[in-house]
């Protein structure tokens, strides 16, 4: 089975802003585009994320005023991966880390972004015999 690259299945399609920017226009902005993430930069570089879980769990059930700094709520430092790295490098690192979107990162700069939708997506193409392919492998890598 051929591998299958990160740049080849991400979304291009992220929304960054700076890190003084409101909760209330993140939220906007996440709305308006139909997502459900936000990179946080400052000058320019990225820091930071903001994912819909983040308004729920550090926002709503806080009572944090929409008016606050995105920044005091981000999730920092950001994990990222290369696009030429592999999907299976993907999934690794979204385990370890315990996150569903992780942005793709090519000097310096945020060009994409892969989340567990995607992987699962991939997945879920081809035939029956590929697809158990893939769960055995991940069931195999579980194991160890």
């Amino acid at each position: 089975m051929n591998s299958t690259f990160v740049n080849q299945i991400m979304s291009k399609n992220v929304l960054t802003i700076e890190k003084s920017t409101s909760l209330q226009e993140a939220a906007q902005s996440m709305s308006k585009l139909n997502i459900g993430c936000v990179v946080v930069t400052e000058d320019n570089k990225p820091c930071g994320i903001v994912t819909e879980r983040d308004f729920v769990i550090k926002v709503a059930s806080e009572g944090r005023p929409l008016f606050t700094e995105i920044s005091e709520v981000m999730s920092s430092p950001l994990i990222t991966i290369e696009p030429e790295e592999t999907v299976w490098e993907a999934s690794e690192i979204m385990k370890e880390h315990a996150i569903h979107k992780l942005p793709v990162i090519e000097n310096e700069k945020i060009i994409g972004i892969i989340t567990t939708t995607d992987i699962v997506k991939i997945s879920s193409l081809g035939s029956d015999s590929q697809m158990r392919k893939i769960c055995d492998q991940i069931l195999m890598r579980m194991k160890e």
